[in-house]
């Protein structure tokens, strides 16, 4: 094992290290959310269907979750110019194939390129700022990180819409390949090596069982949505996908060199704010994939108009995301994810009644207090949890910590398809039952069930907002100082303590 801190972090430009690797993520994460809006376009380019189309998200997602588990050896494996320089330089390279790809199948093999590159950098980057900032420091770095991971796909939307509008959708790879060149040109001349290689063994049947395991969990979760929950494809996946996990967690709790070290759950602190951000990616997709449907499939806005309606609120978290960072510094987790979670709640109760009338500025409204509430709890609550683990275990804890992101999101996001695709059918079905259709056309009572659906899921991630309330509860007031004696970090005897 390496050493608790190697190295003196007071000789490490923070600020140059920090921007570096932090607009490496913001392109990767911005290069992951863009390509939604361009489906319809590349389904008339490429005469293809929509759920071929799909899997230029589902498989970005899928290499992405299938890689991070690895990090964990690979950031004690490589150097952090190694790891951070050759994830870049993978992504530059699926960008160009992208940009280029003259059929379907090229361009979803830059895509997967793209996703091998990206896959490393945020895993890498929290591993980063736990080496350098001692725990009552890194609240206001998780804060910038935090700017990078919602700001990035919040603008997304608008910045993919508009360049569909007006012109092509190769457009989107070859405006990023410039950043990304740049990215790769600053990080030789300020990215340092900030932690010591201890050149682990590779658990080999580690990567494999990991690989099936994320890998048909993630597919069955996100394949449930459209082929339905009754379906063999499904059900084989995810049942195979859970055993295959089930002896993953057996061979890392036996194994000497764990691919993933998974007595970091062990700590109280880590633990419970893994169990919270399962709750809390599932809410954030509410904003992400359900009000898109509801404004472009039911209300008829444009993409562009869609991805604006989601400006305000991006444009506050990035504000709100560093201020949150210094707040968690002075007072810990607890009363900021507890307030950040009510908002969140109490505005998201905006939208169980959503009509064919709803104004586009109560959806603005609603919409950036949910982006508030949001950014209160977000970095918050992961980096609560991260700060408890003692040094040995932060690239696990990174690797877990976004790993078990990964998973929520491709469940919450099957969740919530399911949810609003049963009960739409539910409320067609009694909408015609009652005889509603009167002079109304099918069109129009097919869009008044699916607008009913819609409020239903949200209903649903009320639910769910709920329990990360209530377990918010639980983060401990002074846990803090514990932490970094856990840690070793050699700090003051009074250090910062929840309150």
């Amino acid at each position: 094992m390496s050493k608790d801190l190697a190295f003196d972090s007071s000789s490490i430009k923070k600020g140059p290290l920090l921007f570096v690797m932090i607009l490496g993520a913001f392109i990767a994460v911005l290069n992951q959310t863009i390509m939604s809006v361009a489906l319809p376009e590349l389904m008339v380019d490429f005469n293809i269907t929509a759920s071929t189309a799909q899997w230029l998200t589902t498989g970005y997602m899928l290499v992405n979750g299938v890689l991070i588990p690895i990090t964990a050896f690979l950031m004690q494996r490589f150097t952090t110019r190694e790891l951070f320089q050759t994830s870049m330089v993978i992504f530059l390279g699926g960008t160009i194939v992208s940009a280029v790809a003259s059929n379907f199948e090229i361009l979803l093999v830059g895509r997967l390129i793209q996703a091998a590159g990206a896959g490393i950098i945020m895993p890498l980057l929290m591993n980063v700022i736990l080496t350098v900032f001692p725990p009552n420091k890194r609240g206001a770095a998780m804060g910038m990180v935090g700017f990078a991971i919602i700001f990035a796909p919040a603008i997304g939307p608008t910045i993919a819409g508009y360049v569909i509008e007006h012109f092509s959708w190769r457009t989107m790879f070859y405006g990023i390949i410039p950043f990304v060149v740049i990215v790769i040109v600053i990080a030789f001349v300020y990215l340092k090596n900030v932690a010591e290689r201890t050149y682990p063994k590779i658990d080999m049947l580690g990567v494999i069982l990991s690989t099936i395991g994320f890998g048909a969990v993630l597919y069955g979760f996100s394949s449930a949505g459209s082929k339905g929950w009754s379906s063999a494809e499904v059900i084989i996946t995810i049942v195979a996908g859970v055993v295959s996990l089930i002896l993953f967690t057996w061979r890392q709790l036996v194994s000497k060199s764990p691919l993933l070290d998974l007595r970091a759950f062990k700590y109280s602190m880590f633990s419970l704010t893994t169990v919270i951000n399962i709750a809390v990616t599932m809410v954030m997709y509410a904003d992400m994939m359900l009000l898109p449907l509801y404004l472009q499939n039911a209300r008829g806005y444009t993409a562009l108009e869609s991805g604006l309606l989601m400006l305000p609120g991006a444009l506050l978290m990035g504000l709100m995301m560093p201020v949150t960072g210094k707040l968690f510094d002075r007072f810990g987790a607890k009363w900021l994810s507890i307030i950040g979670m009510a908002i969140t709640i109490v505005t998201t109760i905006g939208f169980v009644n959503l009509t064919d009338s709803t104004s586009y500025t109560y959806l603005v409204l609603m919409s950036t207090g949910r982006r508030f509430g949001m950014a209160m709890f977000l970095m918050p609550i992961t980096t609560a949890g991260l700060n408890q683990l003692p040094a040995r275990l932060n690239a696990h804890g990174t690797a877990i910590s976004n790993t078990i992101k990964q998973v929520a999101g491709a469940i919450g996001t099957s969740l919530l398809v399911t949810v609003m695709a049963n009960r739409t059918k539910t409320h067609l079905q009694d909408m015609t039952a009652a005889g509603g259709s009167g002079d109304l056309s099918k069109e129009h009572l097919v869009m008044e069930a699916s607008i009913q659906g819609i409020n239903d899921a949200y209903l649903v991630i009320i639910g769910i907002g709920i329990v990360g309330l209530l377990l918010s509860f639980f983060i401990k007031r002074a846990g803090q100082a514990e932490e970094a004696e856990e840690a070793r970090v050699t700090l003051k005897p009074k250090t910062v303590s929840e309150t």
